[in-house]
């Protein structure tokens, strides 16, 4: 079953061994005509909020592909949850950190308008830079074949951001820091929800540290080098991953 399809609005009531459910839409039309599958394959469909179903395909037309359920399994939700809080950069960097992370299990991303990102998303572009990431985080969602598809907030402003970690445990990635990440995530008081913050290419600006950590957050480190923004969330995520044993 290498294939893998979200419909989000299939039901846990769907999810009887034996019933039939009806793929349409585009993930119909990519599962026909695309990938070409046919009737006798065997593939998995899921809703994005838990949901998995192991399928065997009866009939497959364009625009509709005819499912009947063989198991359903509904996974629990991760905790503490992980959100990756990811500056805009340029290029594609913020956007491969989304996908990376989405393969790795984030279970939300927030774009930040740092004071030190180059890109902006001014006016209508917030709209549709979150839709474009919203986007990328779907597909690596299909291809890690996750039951969890991530959601992606709002843009938001560091003043904002600030305001998020209240009741939450917020660990800002910062170079200088004394403590490294694994360290503080064993030694730190347990929380239902953990933001991991990365700044842009010029770092976190001196100003949006003391802001943050007069909001509660911690500055943590890696290592002894600079990662990219593009790979510094995967890479702490991995950590986390480790240390929170969901690896």
């Amino acid at each position: 079953m290498a294939h893998f399809f979200l419909d989000e609005t299939l039901q846990p009531a769907d999810a009887v061994p034996g019933a039939v459910i009806v793929l349409t839409g585009s993930e119909a039309r990519h599962a026909v005509t695309v990938t070409r599958v046919r009737p006798g394959e065997r593939l998995r469909v899921g809703n994005g909020s838990g949901l998995m179903l192991a399928c065997t395909v009866t009939a497959a037309a364009p625009g509709e592909l005819t499912l009947a359920v063989e198991e359903a399994t509904l996974a629990t939700r991760p905790n503490p949850r992980i959100r990756l809080v990811q500056a805009l950069a340029k290029g594609d960097r913020d956007e491969r950190a989304v996908q990376a992370v989405t393969e790795l299990g984030a279970d939300g991303i927030v774009p930040w308008a740092a004071a030190r990102s180059v890109s902006r998303w001014d006016g209508a572009k917030a709209a549709k830079g979150r839709e474009r990431w919203a986007g990328i985080a779907r597909e690596a969602t299909k291809q890690s074949i996750r039951p969890w598809l991530p959601e992606v907030a709002e843009l938001v402003s560091t003043r904002r951001l600030a305001q998020l970690a209240d009741g939450r445990r917020m660990l800002l990635l910062e170079p200088t820091a004394t403590v490294r990440l694994a360290d503080a995530v064993a030694t730190g008081d347990p929380a239902p929800e953990i933001l991991l913050v990365v700044g842009p290419e010029g770092g976190i600006a001196p100003e949006e540290l003391d802001l943050l950590q007069a909001a509660g957050a911690q500055a943590v480190r890696l290592g002894d080098t600079i990662l990219r923004t593009s790979t510094a969330g995967p890479a702490a995520l991995a950590v986390l991953n480790q240390a929170l044993g969901r690896w």
